[in-house]
């Protein structure tokens, strides 16, 4: 355990090193929220509407900007094969780096998550439900897509590949991420929906490290 804290804990040194990609992913972010009002009008019934959707569509592709170099670099520069023979399971590196992913660029995505749901008139009383649901659903979406990093390590055009293979998968945190939030809007309860992302989180904390840890041994050989 103390060499997976001291994985994580370089691993989140560099991120503050390379701070530009957390600030890239939180500016598309609200950048992506920022422009819906522009396309469909300011009418704040037709905002409130859609906004569910559209904070967690964006939301979702913002997460996925950093992934490539989170993986990529260290395979890049030799630092991955020493990690596989440094005694570490592999799944076990696969799981510290997606924990750095969510600590680097999913909090920060919950932090600026409120502001979304104001540009796009959400009712302030969904605003815990929004944030809660994130806090889960990006916690999936990282498990998700440092197996999808993985798994596309080394191969060419590897970037465009990886939000083909990651999307469809978070299409079920999608779907009860935003119904959490449109529950939370009408008044109803969202405890069954946080249920299903937290039983979703549940499945892939031992699936997808275990996946992309045999696609970094694949790679490494």
């Amino acid at each position: 355990m103390k060499a997976w804290f001291g994985l994580v804990a370089r691993d989140l040194a560099l991120a503050r090193r390379n701070a530009g990609d957390t600030l890239a992913a939180v500016a598309f972010f609200l950048l992506a929220c920022g422009l819906f009002p522009f396309g469909v009008g300011p009418d704040p019934m037709v905002l409130a509407r859609i906004a569910a959707g559209v904070v967690w569509v964006a939301a979702l592709l913002a997460a996925l900007l950093p992934l490539d170099r989170l993986v990529g670099a260290d395979y890049e520069d030799g630092t991955l094969d020493q990690l596989l023979v440094s005694g570490l399971h592999p799944a076990a590196i696969a799981a510290a780096k997606g924990a750095v992913h969510w600590l680097a660029t999913g909090v920060p995505l919950l932090l600026a998550a409120p502001f979304g749901g104001v540009m796009l008139a959400l009712p302030l009383r969904a605003i815990p439900a929004l944030v809660a649901a994130l806090a889960l659903g990006t916690a999936v979406l990282s498990l998700l897509g440092i197996a999808g990093a993985a798994l596309t390590l080394g191969a060419r055009r590897g970037g465009v590949l990886l939000p083909l293979l990651v999307l469809p998968l978070t299409i079920p945190v999608l779907i009860f991420g935003a119904a959490a939030v449109e529950a939370a809007s009408v008044g109803l309860p969202v405890s069954p929906h946080l249920a299903m992302l937290g039983a979703l989180l549940a499945a892939a904390l031992p699936l997808a490290p275990l996946a992309a840890g045999v696609a970094l041994r694949s790679a490494a050989e």
